[in-house]
């Protein structure tokens, strides 16, 4: 049976992605950081920052709810998987028929084609318009069979996804960051292959390296152990932009149920 055991607590406070519908896709640079120095050689995580791990508060409660949606949907993928024509759930046969034409490719081309075809499957909208209410999660099948949701209910649907697929767990983060073009905070699936991590966006079809995007800070990374917050995160950008985000970053580091991260401008007391 398949598991997706991510552990509580992950979608870090994405009340302004909710909002914004997630923004622009981040700028990406050619070969080289906006400052001229060489990406880094790949490290464990994307970005290849200094984490800590997140714990209790609102964040966790959340989580252990969507937990338990996402564990349930995997069941009814696998039952229906395993007799399709006795399947009584049409958003499982879609996300089966992505997962099929993902699996006729390998390494990079599958990951782009789960990237692609939920990009494709799903209409951006706020959760404020779909539900009039905010930072309301969606699992993948309640996403499919509604038809439209913001930036973290694509990339847990494209993380499920690439599980059926067959993509290790230690192999896929959600990585949660702060676009410093637009002063908002957007949520990325990234996925690690061949040593490189590739973020896959709900706005762009072309997959990018975590080492060649800048305009945006890293936040958060949430795998199987759970979410963690990252500690001294570089702004990867030309510009610094002015401290309007500050007001983001603090929601984001309160909803966490942490302090603020260091480095963060604005926010260390």
């Amino acid at each position: 049976m398949l598991s997706f055991k991510w552990a509580p607590s992950w979608r870090a406070g994405l009340l302004a992605c909710g909002l914004a519908l997630c923004g622009p896709a981040f700028a990406v640079a050619d070969t080289m950081h906006p400052d001229g120095i060489q990406a880094a050689a790949p490290a464990a995580g994307p970005f290849g920052l200094a984490s800590a791990p997140v714990e209790g508060g609102e964040l966790r409660d959340k989580w252990l709810g969507a937990e338990r949606e996402i564990e349930a949907e995997l069941l009814a993928i696998t039952l229906c998987q395993e007799d399709r024509a006795r399947c009584g759930s049409p958003a499982a046969l879609r996300l089966l028929g992505i997962v099929d034409e993902a699996v006729a490719h390998d390494g990079r081309a599958r990951l782009g084609e789960v990237n692609r075809a939920i990009n494709l499957a799903i209409r951006p909208a706020s959760d404020l318009a779909l539900y009039g209410a905010v930072d309301v999660w969606r699992s993948p099948l309640a996403l499919l069979a509604e038809g439209a949701g913001d930036c973290e209910d694509y990339a847990i649907a494209k993380l499920v996804a690439l599980r059926v697929a067959g993509i290790a767990a230690d192999d896929l983060r959600l990585v949660i960051l702060r676009d410093l073009g637009r002063h908002e905070d957007h949520a990325v699936a990234a996925v690690r292959l061949d040593g490189n991590w590739l973020l896959l966006d709900n706005r762009r079809m072309a997959m990018v390296e975590d080492s060649h995007v800048r305009q945006i800070r890293p936040l958060f990374v949430i795998d199987r152990s759970g979410v963690r917050q990252y500690l001294d995160t570089p702004l990867l950008a030309d510009k610094v932009p002015p401290a309007a985000s500050s007001a983001g970053l603090m929601k984001l580091a309160l909803l966490a149920g942490s302090s603020a991260p260091a480095g963060h401008p604005g926010l260390s007391s």
